[in-house]
């Protein structure tokens, strides 16, 4: 059995409140702080839940949460410039759909659920110091716990405390974007999201029979602060001019989308490898621990399998073979997955010349993409709750 009993856990967006569920389930006693005073209500774009994100959510009971605010995602399906069809991937017989949901309303089931199951959410608790396991927030205000959870995003404040030297984020030479649209009159995509290569831009997009659109568009770019005063009615016509002359319906979408529904990420980040997870009663998790870049469609999901893993070592081992347990079980496979997404936002962020070298070689690539047991690592990921975590 573990000696821990209670827990801090630093972030309310997505791998927090997972945390909290998986923890309350392992009987431990949790509270959630945030550092912001109000909801993350209509804030970020659309993003895939993979069938590993789901197996982890159930295996904290809380896979209807995806089921209640995600579409169906069947598969992806990649495509040329010119409209051709590539390769279709993503897509096992025996393992539960992808779903595509936007971030704010995930975010805001998830805090819905973790609430309804007697979880306590604190906001406008900015962390500042960490003291074993007491954390100290700007409002003056202290809070101790067995152990301290940092889920607090790629600027992780927690993994500055526990150590100072860890690496910044990364630009990965893509800004990103995203809305939805009215996608009335474009032909359907049905439950498959569309993927395409531009000659300048890489642009995805799924419609459904019923003509509601979403699309997310990552534009290279050398300088991560480039257009940072535009306006989304500014962006909206540069983004457009990115895909001219592309045959898929991407200037289409872009041009029925209304301002003030387009969602600028701005410049995509990652680290490839965050050398210190744990410190004394600290530990991270999801972006803090791991932040991956949109391109592999597997933030959120990873953050639930960790956020679950931890929270099993947590009820099963003392501390620090719990923490030692956890990132044994999670480093490798989660630098695998950044690794991935690394070449995929090289191919996306390709100059004129490597372009044209991508484009070449594309059908060969995309005969290995098409092959579902390539992908299988990444989306076949069972966590058996009932095992007892092993040292």
């Amino acid at each position: 059995m573990g000696t821990v009993t209670s827990a801090i856990v630093i972030g309310g967006g997505i791998a927090g409140p997972v945390a909290a569920l998986a923890l309350q389930k392992a009987g431990i006693a949790v509270t959630v702080h945030e550092a912001h005073d109000g909801f993350a209500d209509g804030v970020g774009g659309a993003l895939s839940i993979a069938p590993n994100g789901r197996t982890a959510l159930a295996a904290v009971d809380a896979d209807h949460v995806i089921e209640r605010v995600g579409q169906p995602m069947s598969g992806m399906v990649m495509q040329s410039w010119t409209g051709k069809r590539l390769a279709e991937f993503g897509t096992f017989d025996d393992l539960p759909p992808m779903q595509l949901v936007w971030r704010h309303e995930l975010y805001r089931a998830l805090y819905d659920e973790a609430v309804g199951r007697g979880i306590r959410i604190t906001h406008g608790k900015r962390l500042v110091s960490l003291t074993g396991g007491v954390a100290g927030f700007a409002d003056g205000t202290t809070a101790e716990a067995d152990v301290v959870i940092g889920a607090d995003g790629i600027r992780s404040t927690v993994r500055r405390l526990i150590d100072p030297g860890a690496p910044a984020p990364r630009y990965v030479g893509l800004l990103g974007f995203g809305a939805r649209c009215d996608g009335d009159g474009v032909a359907p995509t049905g439950d498959k999201m569309h993927l395409v290569f531009g000659k300048r831009a890489f642009f995805g997009y799924q419609v459904t029979g019923t003509g509601e659109g979403g699309w997310f568009v990552n534009l290279p770019s050398r300088d991560p602060s480039y257009g940072a005063g535009f306006t989304p009615a500014e962006w909206l016509p540069v983004l457009a001019d990115a895909f001219t002359g592309d045959r898929v319906p991407a200037v289409e979408l872009i041009r029925r989308t209304d301002p003030k529904d387009l969602v600028v990420t701005g410049g995509l980040e990652d680290i490839p490898s965050v050398p210190v997870w744990h410190r004394d009663r600290a530990v991270l998790i999801g972006d803090a621990a791991h932040p991956t870049s949109p391109s592999s469609g597997q933030g959120a999901s990873l953050a639930a399998e960790s956020a679950v893993q931890l929270a099993r070592c947590l009820r099963d081992l003392p501390l620090p073979q719990a923490f030692s347990a956890y990132e044994a079980l999670r480093r490798a496979r989660v630098e695998r997955v950044i690794a991935a997404a690394a070449r995929t936002n090289s191919d996306k962020a390709a100059g004129p010349v490597a372009r044209v070298l991508r484009d070449a070689l594309m059908p060969v690539a995309m005969r290995l993409l098409a092959n579902p047991e390539k992908w299988r690592w990444q989306f076949d990921h069972p966590i058996d709750w009932s095992a007892p975590a092993r040292a």
